[in-house]
């Protein structure tokens, strides 16, 4: 007969283990062997026991989920669908699930100013994953200034109070650039806003790539805009009406501006990479699907995720907790091979 009013204590017994023993074992805590936790959840479920997620949360303080905020940039197009977000936040998931811990997503518009009263200090969260610094990190030095529990996603080699993971951005920039230089490109464009912290180290590997194949550098080249396909699509558009098709190369700082460029210079017949090579950053799925496919910069969120997990979690049991770059590698298809 099946006992509703068993207790956790009476759980540990039927399972021969220590009453923390079983409450690790339900919480999925990977300290405990997987053999522990199977036989502890199937006496669970065959005594129709549960765990009380809100007594547990009061005794122990500890809700063991963590909250991953989108840092969308303001009064800009960029979306939580946005398919390199979106694959973050799948690896952060799986990341996060493998230490016992659930993901609660947010983004900037609908999270309150006050990150750590909101997520920390109210319990609906044990700590906090920023993916994006943006162009202005005002909630995330906010937030950081209450010493909550916190990673972020971008420019790892920014001098903040918290750690940053991000991918070698300098490096990709330089890569980027030097490919489509080495294929025969000599007025290459940039297409992606400088201001954002990110995109700032790319634009200094662009230029160093210019600089080191004795390449002058064209101001004009510099098409600052959001980091969405529609935003290249009407940038390319409008640059070809108002000064006719005056570069021959395009080095995108994401593979959908790199999309948005692709489709505008398509309706023009413009040949790729025949005319102009564009190679983007991200390596997101569809890239490679695209027609041509899509020379890229490939970013390994898996690594990442793992990384900006084990740093969260370094904080929470008081380890010190450091920034850390992903490396960064060159993938080249149709769009840029063979200028």
């Amino acid at each position: 007969m099946l006992d509703s009013k068993l207790t956790l204590a009476k759980l540990a017994e039927l399972a021969g283990v220590s009453p923390s023993t079983a409450s690790r074992a339900l919480n999925n805590n990977p300290l405990i062997k997987q053999e522990t936790r199977d036989k502890i959840r199937r006496l669970a479920r065959q005594h129709n026991y549960s765990v009380n997620a809100a007594a547990s949360r009061l005794r122990t303080r500890k809700t063991h989920v963590v909250a991953v905020i989108l840092n969308l940039i303001e009064n800009t197009e960029q979306s939580t669908t946005d398919p390199f977000l979106l694959k973050i936040v799948g690896d952060l998931n799986q990341a996060l699930n493998a230490r016992g811990y659930e993901l609660l997503l947010s983004n900037s518009f609908m999270a309150s100013d006050d990150w750590a009263n909101y997520f920390i200090h109210s319990q609906r969260a044990d700590g906090i994953i920023v993916i994006g610094q943006g162009k202005t990190s005002d909630k995330i030095d906010q937030a950081a200034e209450q010493q909550i529990p916190m990673v972020v996603w971008g420019d790892a080699t920014a001098k903040t109070r918290y750690p940053i993971v991000g991918g070698d951005n300098f490096a990709g920039g330089l890569l980027a650039t030097e490919h489509l230089i080495n294929q025969g490109s000599k007025r290459i464009m940039f297409l992606g806003d400088p201001g954002h912290a990110e995109m700032q180290e790319r634009f200094q590997g662009y230029g160093r790539a210019h600089s080191n194949a004795q390449l002058s550098l064209d101001e004009d080249l510099t098409g600052a805009i959001d980091i969405t396909s529609k935003a290249a699509y009407a940038f390319i558009n409008q640059r070809i009406r108002s000064k006719g098709l005056d570069f021959d190369g395009i080095v995108a700082m994401s593979d959908m501006i790199a999309l948005g460029a692709l489709k505008a210079l398509k309706e023009r017949y413009v040949g790729i990479p025949g005319d102009v090579a564009i190679i983007g950053y991200d390596d997101i799925p569809l890239a490679e699907l695209m027609h041509p496919s899509l020379s890229t910069i490939f970013q390994d969120t898996q690594a990442a995720a793992e990384a900006m997990v084990t740093q969260l979690l370094n904080q929470l049991d008081g380890t010190p907790a450091n920034s850390q770059i992903i490396d960064t590698s060159l993938v080249i298809r149709r769009s840029s091979e063979g200028k």
